[in-house]
């Protein structure tokens, strides 16, 4: 728009003319950022109809009011890096490929005092190389900007990027960020990429003010736990190390770890490059029990720490006792997710082929199953389950572990497979084919399941709690138990006339058919906070007012297929009672049959025990 164009628009609406120099600026030519269009060019101002006319991206000559565009639209300067791609894009190419430093500092000195917000700087950066590549590219462009000594780097996303009128060095600029911070946490942060920097020989700091300062924060800050405080002594000593001298501080780290108890908690927070040290420091700071110790924090070990574990374990001279130890767990149903992962994922490995070929059985796949479906059932949300993924992309896992099952076996396995809750039923049939590829007779299973599908069941989360303690309780105790009663019990010779061994073998019988039963029961569960309930007919998780005409009017919780109590008045959805007002309305009546009596309910009012339960 020229001067004319813009003196005539005003004339015609005078509140315009605050934004006159807005207006000027929308010239032929000119780049443009608008709201809602994106990235786009004037082309003309149409002076007779008062209109923009301007091309953005999949809309070429779209005409646009200015007195819209002055709140809406950005008009871009020369040097604005979306402009020059357009306007010099070699050269900007040239730049994404080969000095992505450069091309940050260049973004940067089209803002207002050269400085720009970490979000600000990649919306445009991701325009500028593209979508699709720019999260990789970035990933490498921040470490060579967090080097550049013309850009000071933000801690957080909403701090800015600046170019500064004096470049510093990246380490003058973490010492300054070290000095500047009061937080313990971003103090030993700052400490270890200073050791890092000062690891170069062209680079000569003074460490003594970082080392009192780290000191000083592992010592006295109350902002750090253990792992935290455990891990800034580590920084700490390294330090002091740097500079010649000997560590003496207090806390120690030995001190620090003296409590065996506190391990397993600080080993789920220690960062990754620390976790072999760590075991080191254990086995220094406790060398009597220091093996149980280890096993132990192998127990509950999670990702890359589950690997160390075992690593630390097998260089220490425990492959027996590891071997040992796992086959111990996996009887016990004690092998968690994480060292199943790892078992399986190292089971071709001939470094573990001593500690690993026992246990590549069918009761592995038992115990994978087992953790799949805990872990499943311990969460409401729909993450991933990395043990089920395994089992999924893996396609000769399955036939590895069933090499040597009998049909028997893999049949049940395959049962345990339908009803676990961990899988979605896609899966279950993907998985349950490579079943039937070695044991063709499974095939049954897949039939008998179209035919007769058993229905879900709602449940309490509660009840759920207490049936699957009693699963626990069986799997993980009794049978373990009876299993070592019925090796006792062989040990006393003649099995025809051994009753001690007739009544363990009773026992395992009984044992394994309540665990099947249970495993049914949960495998057809489905917890429920009952909040779907509605206050218009009756279902599970409504509160039921009834009238009989021998007892008056009583209130009914009409809960899951496993809650039930009477004094209460809870009760099953299951329930004869429970099924018979299941989509009945208040003012409907019911017939229930008891023993060889037949009783009539009213029913009165219909609310949500949901709403009861919420304060």
């Amino acid at each position: 728009m020229n001067s004319e164009a813009v003196s005539a628009l005003i004339a015609k609406l005078p509140s315009l003319k605050a934004a006159k120099s807005k207006l000027e600026a929308m010239e032929t030519g000119a780049y443009v950022v608008h709201r809602s269009w994106g990235f786009g060019q004037i082309k003309k101002y149409d002076e007779v109809a008062q209109r923009l006319v301007i091309d953005f991206k999949g809309k070429k000559g779209h005409p646009m009011d200015p007195a819209f565009c002055i709140s809406t639209m950005e008009v871009l300067p020369e040097k604005h890096l979306l402009v020059r791609k357009e306007t010099d894009s070699k050269k900007v190419a040239v730049l994404i490929a080969e000095n992505p430093a450069q091309l940050v500092v260049e973004a940067l000195q089209a803002y207002p005092n050269q400085a720009a917000t970490a979000i600000e700087l990649e919306i445009i950066l991701a325009q500028v190389v593209g979508e699709e590549k720019f999260k990789k590219w970035w990933s490498a462009a921040k470490k060579a900007v967090a080097k550049d000594p013309r850009v000071s780097v933000p801690v957080k996303k909403t701090e800015c990027y600046i170019v500064r009128e004096t470049p510093i060095s990246a380490e003058d600029e973490i010492l300054e960020q070290f000095v500047g911070t009061r937080s313990a946490r971003r103090r030993i942060q700052l400490a270890e990429e200073m050791m890092v920097a000062t690891g170069r020989k062209d680079v000569k700091i003074d460490l003594s003010v970082v080392l009192k300062g780290v000191a000083d924060a592992v010592k006295d800050s109350n902002q750090l736990d253990a792992a935290e405080r455990l891990y800034g002594a580590v920084v700490r000593d390294d330090l002091a190390k740097a500079v010649g001298q000997v560590p003496n501080f207090d806390p120690a780290q030995s001190a620090i770890i003296a409590n065996v108890r506190d391990l397993p908690g600080m080993a789920e927070k220690i960062p990754v490059q620390f976790q072999s040290r760590f075991l080191e420091l254990i086995q220094e700071t406790h060398p009597i029990e220091a093996r149980d110790v280890l096993f132990n924090l192998l127990k509950t070990s999670q990702g890359k720490f589950t690997t160390e574990c075992i690593n630390f374990l097998v260089e220490q001279g425990h492959v027996d006792e590891l071997a040992a130890t796992l086959k111990r767990w996996q009887t016990e149903q004690n092998l968690r997710a994480p060292v199943l992962l790892w078992i399986v994922k190292n089971r071709h490995s001939k470094k573990f082929a001593q500690l690993l070929n026992d246990l590549i059985t069918p009761r592995l796949l038992s115990a994978i199953f087992f953790a799949i479906d805990y872990e499943a059932l311990q969460t409401s949300s729909a993450r991933r389950i990395p043990l089920g993924d395994i089992l999924s992309e893996d396609t000769d896992l399955i036939s590895d572990l069933l090499s040597t099952a009998d049909p028997e076996t893999a049949r049940d396995l395959a049962n345990t497979l339908m009803l676990n809750q961990g899988f979605e039923e896609l899966t279950k049939k993907s998985l349950l084919a490579r079943f039937i590829k070695i044991f063709p007779k499974i095939q049954s299973l897949v039939a008998a399941d179209a035919e007769s599908k058993e229905e879900q069941l709602l449940v309490s989360r509660a009840s759920y709690d207490r049936k699957r303690e009693e699963y626990d309780a069986i799997v993980s105790k009794k049978i373990p138990e009876n299993s070592k009663a019925i090796a006792v019990a062989r040990e006393h010779g003649d099995l025809k006339e051994n009753s001690e061994y007739k009544m363990a073998k009773q026992d395992q019988q009984v044992l394994m058919a309540q665990k099947t039963l249970l495993e049914r029961e949960l495998g057809r569960a489905r917890v429920s906070d009952f909040k779907d309930a509605s206050v218009d007919q009756v279902g599970a998780g409504s509160v039921v007012e009834v009238r009989h005409a021998g007892s008056g009017v009583t209130a009914y919780t009409i809960l899951g297929a496993w809650d039930g109590n009477p004094e209460k008045h809870i009760i099953s959805y299951k329930t004869p009672l429970g099924a018979a007002l299941l989509g009945k309305k208040s003012g409907d009546t019911v017939k229930v049959k008891a023993g060889g009596n037949e009783d009539e309910y009213t029913i009165v009012s219909i609310s949500r025990y949901a709403d009861k339960t919420a304060g």
